[in-house]
This record gives structure tokens, C-alpha cells and sequence, in this order.
């Protein structure tokens, strides 16, 4: 255990070491002081992303695919009920989810009573990443000319105030960001010496973190397509704001826009939605197509994505091949920012594959965040399409969003050649192993199926496993001969696969989270040798 906490903190920034230790031991101090004056709306704001409304009736919320009541104070932090479901209690999107203004009434009752069962600095909503989100979602909502009383102001001037003294250093990545964000949105919204302040501290912030963040590909650099989403929708709020107020967006914040518009328009599937690489899942940031309307209606477009065989997004590590009938996604990166891997999983080397527009071989998602055994499971590598050697992660994943020994790519390369493309890579994460295993993954794609070919490279025996997650939607029948039918709910046949050495082919029950709070049964095909190295396996999938 010292080890693996060793090699979790020798990564980390100085200042997520200090600022833990001063993150918990400082509270802020806020000082009762007159609320500051609006500032004059030039223009009335467009309309943002929306999601699904998460308040059922006055008392009622469904957030994560899971419903409570909310009748008492002390349900703002109900110790049954998950952190972060009482985070989303906290955030207030239903302000400007889909349909809000019929909701507007619950809303103007909602913000009172947050008030008054949410003494100052009290309870989690005081956290200054529920406070961030707040902010935020007040001043949307106000902006869309709902009514905030003088007791509503006060207390958003508060929470500002609250915001500076807590600002996320000890974690960076996201969570600094959606700070940063809070107070331009606050500086902005209010008018004086003290909005200019906070201005000021968080565009500073974002003129050090859209930089560092957004890849030169245009990827976030946490690289999960569920958490791009969310900064590009931060992204475009600020414009939003800016252009409502008659402000200039900085020049750096309009190419990261652009450039991480383009990037998702790559990371996406034929179906309209982000793969699963990391944590990733649906409903929480607003889908591709949203996002795309929602810079369109500020005249932002996103740029033309060339439909071509292969396209590297080199500094993320995603590779996306669209040849025939087939779409996939490679994952040949790094598992994310050294310092900061609390969203990474081991699933290096991975892959998504859809064959006319249906997912076939998923990654499994995530459902839930915490600490627990399941939160474990889907970040390890047997939760993805990759190698597995002897049952252990590529990747050192462990805690709720930690990361000690992380594979490292060692080698790759993308090559397009006529009608085939072939992707190749590399990566060492076995090497803490006995014998030092290396894995080694080519794919080669054709109008009519793909080649994976496995290598694992060492020495000594081991058990080396192949793992390709079937979608739900598809049915997976093993044959005598070994060979794998893979077939829609209809009984058409899609693609079959067969793995060409001796090795022994099972299929064995599995899940599929989609979205936070889903577990759907689904199959996962495993194919595993057990010996010396170097062990081979050929994976051929054929669709014609």
C-alpha cells in the first residue's frame, strides 16, 4: 500500500500537496457586505444547451437515473443517498434544463429555501464545486429574464466571495476550471471595485488553464469525451455571457471553441454520441449535436470534419478509422495528465467499433463514482476492449480517482494504405509484472473486417486475455468451431468473429453503463492462452 501511494503522489503538483492540507484546514470567511449592483444587460442571452429536466415537482428530483424527496433541511445532505447525487441537488441545473420556463414557480420557491437550509459554509453545497455550478446556473437563469429576489442576490454575492477563499488548486483539472468560470460569470454579472476583482482573478485563471487544458488537437487533456463536452459547454457559456454584457471574448477562447468542436465532431459515433474512453457516459454533459446547435445560435461553427479513413488526433491519442460499414475508435494515448489521472481508466490500447451506425464492441461506461468495489471494476482494464495479463490492470487504477504505476505508450503508428488503414502501438504497463510483459496491438482495417493481432513480449508463463465487450442491443452466439456470430435483436447476422491460435474461447456475462445509474446485462467474449512469452493472438472480425 505505501508503494502504490508512492507512486500515486510522486506525480502530483506541489500545490496539490500543500493545497490538500490548506484546502482542509482553511474556511472561509465571508463578511456580511451590502450586495453589489447588477451591471446593464446590453443584449438578451441565447438560448444555452439544455438537458432533461431533473426536478419532477416541487420536492421531487431525479438526477443519475435515481429519485428522492427533498421535504426537509437536512435532505440537502441525506448521508443515504450518494455525494454526488447531493451534489446535483446542489448545482441547480434544472433552472435551465428543457422546459424550465413552465418550472419557473418551483424555481423562484427552490432558490428561497436553498437559502434558508443552507446556512453559509454549512453542508456540501458550500463546496466550492457545487457553488461553481450554482453560480453559474443563477445567473443563466436570470439572464433569461427569471426574477431574483434581493435575498437571492445577496446570497449569490456570497457565494462568490465564499468561491475565492476555496478555490480548487489541491485538484486543478475540471474543478479549477468550473471555479474560474463561477467567478467571471459573477464579475460580470455584478458591477464594482469587488465584481472587477473577481473578474479579474478568474480571467486570469482561464487565460493559464484553457492553454494548459485544451491539446493542441483540441482535446481536454483529462481525455474523457464526458468531461470535453462539459469545458466546451463552459467555453460556450462564457461567450454567451460576454456577448449578453457587449464584451469581447478573448481571441485564445474562440480557438479553443473551435478547435474542441472539432474534436468531439471526431469523437463521435454514427450514432450521435461520445465513446466510452475514461469516464465517460450520457446525460451528464449535453451530446455532440446540443453542443454544435448551441455555438451555432452565437454564430460560432464548428469546423468541417473532412470524412476521411483515418484521423489521428495525435496529442489526445484517439484514433478514429471510417472505412465501409465500419467506424471505430482507437485509444493509443496516455491515460491522462500525469499530475492529474482521477478520470482515467486502464483501458489503453482499447477500442470502439460500430458497423452501419450500431455499436458492436463497447467499452462498458460507468455508473456510479465513489470508492466502492463496482467503481473499481469498470475503471480496470477488463472493463474495456484490450489485453489482460494475469487479471491485473494495465494501468494501477484504485481508489475512487486514483492512479499509482500508469501504462505508457512506447511506440505507434497510423498508416492508410489504399483500401486498408492499419494502427499500431505499444504500451509498457505490464512491466511491473514478472518477466516484464510489454503489449504490443495492431489493428487493420478493410471493407470487410478487421485483424487485431495481439503480442504480449517477456519472459516466464502467464495468463494473457482478450476482451471485446458485446453492445446490448447485439446477441453473441458461440460456435463449435470457436468461431463467434454476432447478431441484431432481429436475428441478422452483423459480423463474426474467430481468434486464430489454440487458446480457449468463452463468453460469460458482463454489464454496460451507459449512463450514471444504469447497469444494463450484456456479453463479453473473452479469449485466453496461458504460458510462456511471448503469447500471440489474431483476432479476425469479418462484416461481408
Amino acid at each position: 500500500m505505501l508503494a502504490r501511494y508512492l507512486h500515486t503522489i510522486r506525480y502530483l503538483k506541489p500545490v496539490q500537496v500543500y493545497g490538500r492540507v490548506w484546502f482542509r484546514l482553511r474556511r472561509p470567511k465571508v463578511v456580511d457586505q451590502p450586495t453589489p449592483n447588477q451591471r446593464e444587460v446590453v443584449r438578451q442571452s441565447v438560448d444555452p444547451a439544455t438537458r432533461v429536466p431533473s426536478m419532477l415537482s416541487p420536492n421531487r428530483f431525479r438526477f443519475l437515473n435515481e429519485e428522492h424527496d427533498v421535504t426537509k433541511s437536512s435532505d440537502w445532505d441525506n448521508p443515504s443517498w450518494s455525494k454526488l447525487w447531493r451534489y446535483n441537488l446542489h448545482y441547480f441545473d434544472d433552472l435551465n434544463a428543457e422546459g424550465a420556463d413552465a418550472r419557473t414557480k418551483w424555481h423562484c420557491a427552490l432558490i428561497e429555501r436553498w437559502i434558508q437550509e443552507n446556512p453559509i459554509g454549512v453542508g456540501s453545497g458550500w463546496e466550492p464545486y457545487p457553488i461553481s455550478l450554482r453560480i453559474v446556473n443563477w445567473i443563466k437563469w436570470v439572464a433569461r429574464g427569471n426574477p431574483m429576489s434581493q435575498v437571492g442576490l445577496h446570497s449569490l454575492a456570497h457565494q462568490a466571495r465564499s468561491l475565492t477563499q476555496r478555490l480548487e488548486f489541491h485538484i486543478l483539472g475540471n474543478h479549477l476550471f468550473a471555479n474560474a468560470k463561477a467567478l467571471v460569470f459573477a464579475g460580470i454579472f455584478f458591477a464594482g471595485p469587488e465584481a472587477e476583482q473577481w473578474l479579474s482573478r478568474g480571467e486570469g485563471l482561464l487565460s493559464e488553464q484553457i492553454p494548459e487544458q485544451v491539446l493542441g488537437d483540441g482535446g481536454h487533456f483529462e481525455l474523457s469525451p464526458m468531461y470535453h463536452g462539459i469545458i466546451l459547454e463552459d467555453i460556450l457559456d462564457m461567450f454567451n455571457l460576454y456577448g449578453s454584457y457587449g464584451r469581447n471574448v478573448p481571441a485564445d477562447w474562440a480557438e479553443a471553441a473551435c478547435a474542441m468542436l472539432g474534436w468531439l465532431d471526431v469523437m463521435t459515433h454514427p450514432d450521435g454520441e461520445i465513446p466510452f474512453f475514461n469516464d465517460a457516459a450520457q446525460g451528464i454533459a449535453p451530446g455532440p449535436q446540443a453542443l454544435k446547435s448551441y455555438a451555432a445560435r452565437m454564430n460560432i461553427e464548428s469546423p468541417s470534419t473532412v470524412q476521411v479513413p483515418i484521423h489521428e488526433l495525435a496529442e489526445s491519442g484517439y484514433v478514429r478509422v471510417s472505412l465501409g460499414r465500419a467506424t471505430a475508435f482507437l485509444d493509443i494515448g496516455s491515460v491522462g495528465p500525469d499530475y492529474l489521472p482521477g478520470h482515467a481508466h486502464a483501458d489503453t490500447l482499447s477500442f470502439e467499433l460500430s458497423l452501419d451506425g450500431q455499436r458492436i464492441f463497447v467499452n462498458s461506461g460507468v455508473s456510479e463514482y465513489g470508492t466502492g468495489p463496482e467503481r473499481l471494476r469498470q475503471r480496470g482494464t477488463s472493463a474495456h476492449n484490450t489485453i489482460n495479463v494475469d487479471d491485473q490492470d494495465s494501468s494501477e487504477v484504485w481508489g475512487g480517482f486514483r492512479v499509482a504505476r500508469r501504462a505508457r505508450i512506447i511506440e505507434k503508428r497510423v498508416h492508410h494504405d489504399g483500401s486498408v488503414v492499419s494502427v499500431e502501438a505499444a504500451h509498457d504497463g505490464y512491466r511491473r509484472l514478472s518477466g516484464r510483459p510489454v503489449h504490443h496491438r495492431s489493428w487493420q482495417f478493410s471493407n470487410g473486417g478487421l485483424v487485431i493481432n495481439d503480442e504480449v513480449t517477456g519472459s516466464g508463463d502467464h495468463k494473457v486475455a482478450a476482451v471485446l465487450h458485446v453492445h446490448p442491443d447485439m446477441r453473441a452466439e458461440l460456435n463449435e468451431d470457436g468461431t463467434v456470430n454476432i447478431s441484431d435483436v432481429n436475428g441478422k447476422l452483423i459480423c463474426s468473429l474467430v481468434f486464430s491460435d489454440a487458446g480457449k474461447t468463452t463468453l460469460e456475462p458482463s454489464t454496460y453503463h451507459p449512463a450514471f445509474g444504469v447497469s444494463l446485462p450484456s456479453v463479453r467474449i473473452c479469449h485466453t492462452v496461458e504460458g510462456g512469452l511471448p503469447a500471440v493472438i489474431e483476432t479476425r472480425i469479418a462484416w461481408q
